[in-house]
């Protein structure tokens, strides 16, 4: 385990950039006549709302995230899709120049904003309007991989050319080694920080092309190859309700950190699969985790036994999965690069913006 000393990780020296808000116009949003209606009794009718006629849910589908309401938001190629039990809605995400984007991450943050990391930057939602946030507003990059919110409320983001951290008003850049570029990744560079993830102690961790990096608030720790991981190409990190930290790797496979100890279960032949895409824990506990033309698996955790799961193959659906959500009503939702799709008994039903949404 290295630590890295780093008396001025924020550094004082960046400037203070003005925000600009850039509020983007949602253009009319009536019915469709061919909006569909609920059979069930008792239950409030759906209805399809189309900001543009033209938009899917289809193609590639990279993030679905429920909030604090209940609503389920979905991200893809320009669109943004928001389903919040009985409408759905769509709208054209557009960056600070007004250009379309790819939405890679949301978040909300405390005040129950809906927050875009996409290929031109942030995007804020605050019920109302959308505002765009870019380089020009002090953003280190465009490419953003990831976010998330810390206990104070400020956003850390995770770009093609290193971390930000904004407070609501200033983005100042956090400093990371740099590591060297992965030849295998179509987008790649030496700052790259590919995920983050707060811990229950307020830690913030990054995962990088260097290993994964620890800041506790005043000293960044690193942990990489030499500790015990099997690869240093960190894609994503998650803290389950033991404590435990699990890293999804880019050809290593999966690996799980107790705090003293790894192990590496696509290392130990438990599970295949070397370049890991996503990690998500639900709410019974298990752990669900896909990767590229690999099998997607259920680990779980019971009455003492522990057991991965692998969860049947289907049409490409689960190898190809970029995010998976258990929602708070239960259901899990999987997309990927084959759209969107949310599981009912052992399969995956396709869903559409007319549904089936339950």
């Amino acid at each position: 385990m290295m630590i890295v000393n780093t008396p001025c990780c924020l550094s004082s020296a960046c400037v203070a950039a003005l925000l600009c808000a850039v509020s983007l116009t949602i253009g009319c949003v009536t019915p469709r006549e061919s909006a569909r209606r609920a059979d069930a009794p008792g239950e409030p009718a759906p209805i399809v709302i189309d900001v543009d006629p033209a938009s899917e849910i289809s193609g590639v589908v990279r993030v679905v995230f429920e909030d604090s309401r209940g609503t389920i938001w979905l991200g893809g190629e320009c669109d943004l899709f928001r389903y919040d039990g009985r409408t759905l809605t769509s709208y054209v995400i557009k960056d600070d120049l007004g250009r379309g984007v790819t939405i890679k991450r949301i978040v909300e943050d405390k005040a129950g904003n809906i927050w875009c990391g996409t290929t031109g930057g942030i995007t804020r939602f605050d019920g109302t309007s959308f505002t765009s946030f870019g380089e020009k507003d002090g953003l280190i990059s465009q490419d953003v991989w990831n976010l998330t919110v810390d206990p104070s409320g400020a956003i850390w983001i995770c770009t093609l050319e290193g971390v930000c951290r904004f407070d609501g008003k200033t983005f100042t850049p956090f400093a990371l080694p740099e590591a060297p570029p992965d030849p295998t990744r179509g987008v790649t560079s030496s700052r790259i920080v590919h995920c983050v993830m707060v811990d229950r102690k307020g830690q913030v961790w990054f995962g990088t092309n260097g290993g994964a990096y620890i800041y506790d608030g005043t000293t960044l720790t690193n942990l990489s190859e030499r500790d015990g991981l099997p690869n240093n190409a960190v894609g994503g990190i998650l803290e389950d309700r033991s404590g435990n930290i699990w890293f999804s790797t880019t050809h290593g496979g999966i690996s799980r950190f107790d705090g003293t100890a790894f192990m590496n279960f696509t290392e130990l032949g438990i599970i295949e699969g070397q370049e890991i895409w996503c990690l998500h824990e639900g709410r019974s506990g298990d752990i669900w985790i896909a990767g590229k033309r690999s099998p997607m698996y259920r680990y779980t955790d019971r009455n003492g036994g522990h057991e991965f799961i692998t969860v049947p193959e289907q049409d490409e659906i689960t190898t190809l999965a970029f995010t998976i959500l258990e929602d708070s009503a239960g259901r899990v939702w999987l997309c990927g690069t084959n759209g969107l799709f949310r599981r009912d008994g052992e399969s995956f039903v396709k869903v559409t913006k007319d549904g089936p949404w339950r």
